[in-house]
C-alpha cells in the first residue's frame, strides 16, 4: 500500500554560509525530512559532515532528522551520533560483517537509543540481503547512484529494486518506508521509483538548486503522488 510521498531534501546541496535559512526554506515549503548525508573519505570517496553537525542541526530542526551514514567503521561511531537522537538513522549493509552478526547488532544499537533504524544498499548489492532483517526495520535506503558525490544521474533499473523491496515488506507482512536517494526530481525516475512503491524521495540539487524550494518541493511531490496513482 502507498503512503503520501515524503521529500527528504538532502543538506549536503543547501548554502552552508545560509544553513538556517535554508532549512527554514524546506520546513516551510513541505519537507518531510531532512536528510544529511555523512561521508567519511574512506567507505565513499568524499568527505562531508560530521557530529557536531547533526548535533547543530539537531537543536534548530522542526522536522525530522534522516541521517546516513556512509562511513566504514557505523558499530564505533553509531554512539557519537545516537546521543543527539537524530529521527532516522541508516548504515549501509556493505559496511558491516554480516557473518559476525554486525547487522543486527547496529539496528539494535539504533533502537535501544530510541532512534528508527534504516539499511541502505548500494546499486550493486542484491536486495534479497534485507530479507533476515526487513521485519526489524523502519525505513530501507534503495540508493539510485553510487554514494559519494551529489548532482549524479539515476541508474535505471533502480525502480525494480524498489518493488523488490516493497514484494519482500509484504511477504513478511511489514510496511517499512521505502526512501531512494540519486537523481530524482520532477523526472522519470522520481515517477518510476514511487510506481513501484518508494514513499521517501531524497532530492539535493532539485531542491536545493532551485530559485523556490518550496515550490520544487511540491512539485516533486505531486509528481510521486501521480505515479502512484497510475497517472
Amino acid at each position: 500500500m502507498f503512503t503520501e510521498p515524503k521529500i527528504a531534501p538532502s543538506i549536503l546541496s543547501a548554502d552552508f554560509m545560509n544553513m538556517e535559512k535554508d532549512i527554514r526554506e524546506i520546513e516551510e515549503g513541505g519537507a518531510a525530512f531532512i536528510h544529511v548525508d555523512v561521508m567519511d573519505g574512506h567507505f565513499v570517496p568524499n568527505l562531508t559532515l560530521g557530529v557536531p553537525f547533526v548535533a547543530g542541526l539537531k537543536r534548530i530542526a522542526n522536522i525530522p532528522l534522516d541521517v546516513h551514514l556512509m562511513i566504514s567503521n557505523p558499530l564505533e561511531q553509531l554512539p557519537w551520533y545516537l546521543e543527539h537522537q537524530p529521527d532516522f538513522v541508516t548504515v549501509h549493509f556493505e559496511s558491516l560483517d554480516e557473518a559476525a552478526g554486525e547487522v543486527d547488532k547496529a539496528v539494535d544499537m539504533i533502537h535501544d537509543a530510541g532512534c528508527k533504524a534504516a539499511i541502505a544498499l548500494k546499486p550493486d548489492c542484491d536486495v534479497e540481503v534485507l530479507r533476515p532483517y526487513i521485519s526489524k526495520l523502519e525505513m530501507v535506503l534503495i540508493m539510485s547512484v553510487y554514494p559519494g558525490f551529489s548532482g549524479q544521474s539515476y541508474i535505471e533499473g533502480s525502480d525494480q529494486r524498489v518493488a523488490a523491496v516493497a514484494a519482500m515488506a509484504r511477504e513478511a507482512g511489514v510496511d517499512p518506508l521505502i526512501e531512494v536517494d540519486g537523481g530524482l526530481s520532477v523526472n522519470d525516475p522520481t515517477r518510476l521509483v514511487a510506481a513501484a512503491g518508494a514513499d521517501v524521495l531524497v532530492a539535493g540539487s532539485g531542491c536545493f538548486k532551485a530559485a523556490d524550494r518550496g515550490a520544487a518541493i511540491q512539485a516533486i511531490k505531486a509528481t510521486a503522488a501521480k505515479a502512484q496513482q497510475g497517472a
